[in-house]
């Protein structure tokens, strides 16, 4: 398919400035995808500023000597530092040096200073049906699937280009024909209580995204809405498992009222009816320390903690000392609630490490240790942290995680599926 730019988009890419070659980076995307045309994006949240190696700084800063700056709403994702001072980075120069001119060179170039993998809890909502181009995967699928605006999964340094441009391809999630389902994930066989759990969430998540990939499906079986913070957990493990982009859930999400209408009057391509034993199987591949005796921390926040999160941690935690460090993972933004009232030093005086701006996935926080053990109740965290941090993993539920962390040493409720 060609593509066509309309007039001011060529003479905007044929430019030697920075939004010349912002436009360029869009256009040959485009081309790259098949999309036909460009459209008009009402925001941008911005991956592309977490530190990886130095090309990623020295792009960022070219973009602010060639003049650029951002035409749309732009949040930041998470960085490599914790800007707000709450935790201690490990990260050695030169390379802290450099992390910290990239997320200067993003703030130049006139993105919101959010720093959370989170924009939706911070107040970046956009509007139901309305184009925007996100990236990191738990935004992305949040994005599309709760608030119903349109995105695809946007790479780094293609983000800011879309940013500066306003400018995004015309394909894949933005066209409505492709948000349609294809495929039913059935959960009428798992037992209420367990779907109501807190511990449920991420783990069908997880299960989700190994059954369908990067297809478009429809859950089915889910008898009321649980709650922004549960549909937060299942994308991001599904995002972190699959390479899961726009998900339904049948009478709760916005562009599905039932099943019928999200598949469109077609019959599904395929249907997966979820068993206890699947849920078992699910959970049990979360943990990859499953003979310890012994945790060494315990990390939450992935996506960052919401404030009714740590609301419920405070409760949870109830004034006891934990034995082991609790990483809680936050945006700047939620560190406004937690310092009124002392709830902050409270916590910190616990045994709990505040963490804001980034997390103890994407860049050294935890202590070194040969053979750590990680607790948590993120999907998403229990995918990535053994890879990112050494640490192997045992995965509960949040209340599973404080009762561990008070003790030293694993503690699991059992709740059936």
């Amino acid at each position: 398919m060609t593509l066509t730019l309309s007039a001011e988009e060529r003479t905007t890419a044929a430019g030697h400035d920075g939004k010349a070659m912002a436009m360029r980076i869009v256009a040959e995307s485009a081309r790259l995808l098949g999309a036909p045309r460009l459209i008009q994006i009402a925001s941008t949240h911005i991956d592309g500023a977490l530190y990886h190696g130095d090309s990623g700084t020295l792009f960022a800063e070219r973009l602010v000597e060639g003049g650029a700056k951002v035409a749309v709403r732009s949040t930041l994702n998470v960085g490599a530092l914790d800007l707000m001072g709450c935790s201690r980075i490990r990260l050695e120069e030169p390379q802290r040096g450099m992390a910290r001119r990239m997320m200067e060179a993003y703030r130049q170039l006139g993105c919101e200073q959010s720093w959370t993998c989170a924009p939706y809890q911070a107040g970046h909502r956009p509007a139901q049906g309305s184009d925007v181009a996100w990236g990191e995967s738990n935004a992305v699928v949040f994005c599309n699937s709760v608030l119903g605006a349109r995105t695809n999964r946007y790479g780094d340094f293609l983000d800011i280009a879309c940013a500066i441009t306003g400018r995004a391809p015309d394909y894949g999630l933005h066209r409505p024909e492709n948000r349609h389902a294809r495929l039913v994930f059935d959960v009428s066989d798992l037992s209420p209580f367990f779907l109501t759990s807190e511990i449920a969430w991420p783990v069908l998540g997880s299960l989700y995204g190994r059954e369908v990939g990067n297809a478009v499906g429809v859950v089915t079986g889910i008898a009321s809405h649980p709650g922004e913070d549960a549909l937060k957990a299942f994308g991001a493990a599904a995002a972190s498992s699959g390479a899961v982009g726009l998900f339904h859930i049948a009478g709760v999400t916005p562009e599905a009222p039932d099943a019928d209408t999200i598949l469109a009057g077609q019959e599904p391509e395929a249907m997966v009816r979820v068993t206890p034993d699947m849920i078992m199987t699910a959970r049990a591949r979360l943990s990859t320390a499953t003979q310890a005796k012994a945790i060494d921390a315990v990390a939450i926040g992935s996506p960052h903690l919401s404030n009714a999160e740590f609301d419920l941690l405070e409760r949870l935690i109830a004034g006891r000392r934990l034995a082991v460090p609790l990483y809680a993972c936050t945006g700047r933004h939620a560190l406004v609630a937690l310092e009124q009232n002392g709830r902050r030093k409270a916590l910190e005086a616990r045994g709990v490490v505040i963490v804001a701006d980034t997390c103890v996935v994407v860049t050294p926080i935890m202590p070194e240790l040969s053979n750590g053990v990680l607790m948590t109740n993120s999907g998403k965290f229990a995918h990535y942290a053994p890879g990112n941090t050494g640490y192997a993993v045992l995965y509960g539920s949040l209340a599973d995680c404080v009762e561990s962390a008070v003790l030293g040493r694993p503690v699991f409720t059992d709740i059936a599926a």
